[in-house]
């Protein structure tokens, strides 16, 4: 059976500009690290006072630690064909994704230590995600779709909140639920897609529509929730 050697035909990486360029910009996993930082929008604008700073320094720290750092080890952590082919080596993707960690928890450590002393505990879960989902330690007993969806869709959320606020309130827990099911509506449809993408020259064309449908869902999903939070930001300025 034939299988494409990595995901850069994906709807989101990019059809222009060189082959390296292309792959730098697929690994980023841009809508659903976009996804990410949303959450951290939905938890920030719970807050009563919100402090732009604080929301700035937020999503460079999850642009970081999960759109670079993360996907990098996955990148190497992936036990499958590797998503990129051999576009990048192992030291590269490591250089890369130390280098971000290390700039994130930079940032996060200044807030800690003047102003948000709570965000350590979400530092340290979230770290420990970071190695053990995209690493697959303790024989994958953590890279699955409820712990995906809990340390990228529900921890967010509680972040951003605690951000602002350097407390956990009930609304966060609520709204960090909810994104927790759409993360797991995300990485369901995500897994069949990806595995009809590899397979793709050889799909029936019954097979053909039920990966477009998935592409379609994808799509919308991560659009839906970064257009929210977008929306939900604009609230907070102009109210």
């Amino acid at each position: 059976m034939a299988r494409v050697p990595n995901r850069e035909t994906e709807w989101f990486v990019p059809r222009f500009g060189p082959r390296r360029f292309r792959h730098a910009l697929g690994l980023l996993f841009l809508p659903y690290t976009g996804m990410v930082l949303s959450y951290t929008v939905w938890g920030s604008v719970l807050a009563p006072q919100l402090h732009w700073d604080r929301l700035w320094a937020i999503l460079i720290i999850y642009f970081l630690g999960l759109g670079v750092a993360a996907h990098a080890l996955d990148a190497l952590g992936s036990k499958e064909t590797k998503p990129w082919g051999n576009t990048f080596s192992k030291r590269q993707l490591w250089f890369v994704s130390i280098g971000a960690l290390s700039l994130a928890y930079g940032t996060a450590l200044y807030y800690i230590i003047f102003f948000v002393p709570l965000l350590v505990i979400f530092a340290v879960v979230e770290g420990f995600f970071v190695f053990a989902y995209n690493l697959e330690w303790f024989r994958g007993k953590f890279h699955s779709d409820r712990w995906f969806a809990f340390s990228w869709g529900f921890l967010p959320v509680l972040t951003g909140f605690c951000m602002q606020t350097n407390g956990v309130g009930m609304a966060g827990l609520i709204v960090g639920l909810a994104a927790y099911l759409f993360s797991l509506i995300e990485i369901k449809c995500s897994r069949p897609y990806k595995d009809l993408k590899r397979r793709a020259p050889s799909l029936d064309s019954d097979q053909r529509v039920v990966m477009d449908r998935y592409e379609t869902l994808l799509k919308c999903v991560s659009l839906g929730v970064c257009l929210l939070g977008l929306g939900l930001l604009l609230a907070r300025i102009w109210v």
